[in-house]
């Protein structure tokens, strides 16, 4: 055995205001598998995660849900940790980062880079919502693309054209949060001075990530590596900068910080050295694992700050691809937006586990979820081929020999030749090319059914001559199975636990694959694992359906089709706008629908200014019967979509032209 390694492994934090789905297992999985790995392997390894609670989005989520942030926090952070728990994902600590311990090292970072002139003063123009009272991020403001005019678009990037921009670049911007049209304000910012570790960092990143994304990040020394904001101002739920009244630290300041300060929070529990893991001459390594959509924090902002603060750089990170589902993009709304929780209910944890396991590699590629290849495979490899072994040999030992093992193999050679195997399975998942391991043991695991296959231990017993050779033949097949619960065991650690106790061997470490199992009692056989049937999908599916945006449907609401054919959707288009005095929501819309004008009154005010309507192409239900109200008669209705952060018109294509049906 080598030297005994220390290392640090974290994943990245899941957002604290929402539930974790299966695109976060895929990153979970990977970390766990490596860290179980190497704790076979007798590393001391350390694994620590965090619920990242701060920002705009924990802050507006609490408030309509009227709680304190820190209630919606503590709700959501035990609701990860039982799904990390259901699914074995083995983290030593589970922390948030509004934790006391985030806050000593916030502050004790941010004073560092303060006193090493790493914190500059800009004064910057921003959006801000005068209604809400509070400057807006980003992705709180919408409208049309200054570029290519697409609207409905969000307030940093277009989604059609790819064109970046700032929020008050936007034709016609929109509160998300208020609707209101949002207006220029100045404010003073604090600035990280990242521009300076740009030699640096260029020099660092290489070797410390994978290859395609250490090409991927030249692109931004190319284009010149800018300072980081790292303040916002109130309202805001995060930590506020000591010594600057109104203003808090941005949550990508202080949410990598998590990974100190849940560690921190560990060694504080444990008695562990904090400062020989994190200080400056440490000879421990750090993995960070994460999606590929934030490796711009973790191998630039990060590693400066750290190293800006007199802090070790972490020993390498690991990103991975993103998560489809049946060959598409997760989706709440087309009810695939499927969370960790609803999928523990209904399958063992460890297929899905295995399922991952089996297409990740060390890359960056994203992987699909395909549920009929996932039924069949686990099926196959876990039921058919895996502890088929076991299934197939147990009752013969305790038929005929009292339910002990053999004293010897009947193949000793083929032992052997499993058990070379171990240091080129230890290779694959070192270098988390967790795929190709699998692959590796799958194939072993049929060259054990083969023999065993051969050998008809079946047929053997029936003759008393042969009981000493079938309890040989058992034994054998019996260790096969143990080796390759071993080398399977950072994958399905449920699955290995029920192993190691019918075998009854205690836990069992990588090295225990190098010695055979002999004249030790078995329990009776029980099943490890059973089929999955394809009802247990469909539940998984039918619960995420029922938890999409807008897919009410039910018994009691359901319409018939024709009815529905009843409903008259034309294009119109608006030819006036204007306030409707005493009342708050309303506009009054002159519409030209083809064949004449209508009016129309919609609650649409506080989403859209009357000038910015003028000529807008929009769905109108001509057919509605006309509504006599206080402030005049509404001559149908325009359709709109909203889910309480705002409200937005549905539109035709261009092209589409006053009057056209709707079909």
């Amino acid at each position: 055995m080598s030297q005994i390694r220390r290392i640090l492994v974290t994943s990245a934090l899941p957002y604290a205001n929402s539930s974790l789905h299966i695109g976060h297992l895929v990153e979970y999985v990977q970390t766990d598998v490596w860290v179980r790995f190497q704790r076979m392997r007798g590393h001391d390894c350390v694994y620590v995660c965090a619920s990242d609670a701060h920002g705009t989005p924990t802050m507006l989520s609490a408030e309509k849900q009227g709680i304190a942030p820190e209630a919606l926090i503590a709700g959501i952070v035990e609701e990860h940790r039982r799904d990390f728990s259901a699914f074995g994902i083995s983290v030593d600590n589970y922390l948030s980062t509004h934790a006391p311990e985030n806050k000593e090292l916030t502050e004790e970072i941010y004073a560092r880079l303060l006193a090493a002139g790493l914190i500059d003063r800009r004064e910057i123009s921003q959006a801000y919502d005068e209604q809400k009272q509070m400057f807006l991020p980003d992705r709180y403001v919408r409208g049309t693309c200054p570029v290519c005019k697409t609207p409905d678009q969000n307030g940093d990037s277009c989604g059609k054209c790819a064109a970046t921009y700032s929020p008050l670049d936007l034709i016609d911007p929109v509160s998300v949060i208020s609707g209101t049209k949002p207006v220029a304000r100045k404010s003073e910012h604090l600035f990280f001075r990242l521009s300076r570790f740009a030699d640096d960092l260029r020099t660092w990143i290489p070797g410390h990530i994978e290859e395609s994304m250490a090409r991927k990040l030249e692109e931004w020394f190319e284009a010149g590596l800018e300072d980081w904001d790292i303040s916002r101002d109130s309202p805001y739920f995060g930590f506020p900068i000591p010594g600057e009244p109104g203003k808090y630290f941005y949550v990508w300041f202080d949410a990598p910080i998590g990974y100190l300060s849940s560690f921190l929070n560990l060694c504080r529990k444990r008695g562990l050295d904090y400062d020989s893991y994190w200080g400056p001459g440490s000879d421990a390594e750090v993995y960070h694992f994460i999606g590929k959509d934030i490796v711009y924090f973790h191998a630039l902002f990060w590693p400066a700050v750290l190293a800006g603060a007199g802090y070790r750089r972490p020993s390498r990170i690991v990103p991975h691809g993103f998560l489809t589902i049946n060959g598409e993009k997760m989706s709440k709304s087309k009810g695939t937006g499927i969370t960790m929780a609803s999928c523990a209910r209904h399958l063992e944890p460890d297929l899905l586990r295995y399922y991952f396991a089996s297409k990740l590699g060390p890359g960056v590629d994203d992987i699909d979820l395909n549920f009929d290849d996932f039924v069949a495979r686990v099926n196959s490899d876990l039921v058919g081929k895996l502890v088929n072994i076991a299934s197939r040999c147990a009752g013969f030992v305790h038929k005929l020999n009292g339910g002990v093992l053999g004293t010897e193999l009947s193949d000793p050679a083929l032992f052997a030749e499993f058990a070379a195997a171990a240091d080129e399975i230890a290779a694959d998942y070192e270098a988390r090319c967790n795929s190709r391991a699998i692959r590796r043991i799958m194939a072993l695991a049929d060259r054990a059914n083969q023999v065993i296959d051969e050998q008809k231990p079946w047929l053997m017993a029936k003759d008393p001559a042969q009981k000493a050779a079938t309890v040989a033949v058992c034994t054998l097949g019996l260790n096969l199975f143990r080796s390759l619960i071993i080398w399977l065991k950072p994958v399905i650690p449920a699955v290995a636990g029920r192993a190691e106790a019918f075998l009854g061997t205690g836990e069992l470490t990588w090295n225990s694959a190098l010695t055979p199992l002999l004249g030790r009692p078995i329990a009776s056989y029980e099943p490890l694992l059973t089929r999955v049937e394809l009802k247990a999908v469909a539940a998984i599916l039918k619960e995420a359906a029922e938890g999409a945006p807008g897919l009410t449907g039910t018994a009691d609401n359901e319409i018939e089709l024709e009815t529905f054919l009843k409903v008259d959707l034309r294009v119109a288009e608006i030819r006036a706008a204007e306030y409707v005095d005493g009342a708050d929501k309303l506009l009054r819309l002159t519409l030209d629908a083809g064949g004449g004008t209508r009016t129309v009154f919609s609650g649409i005010r506080s989403a859209y200014e009357p000038k910015a309507l003028l000529g807008r192409k929009v769905v109108l239900v001509a057919n509605l019967k006309p509504r006599k109200m206080r402030f005049g008669v509404s001559e149908g209705m325009i359709l709109a979509a909203g889910d309480g952060t705002g409200i937005f018109l549905l539109a035709p294509d261009d092209g589409a032209k006053p009057g056209m049906q709707v079909r």
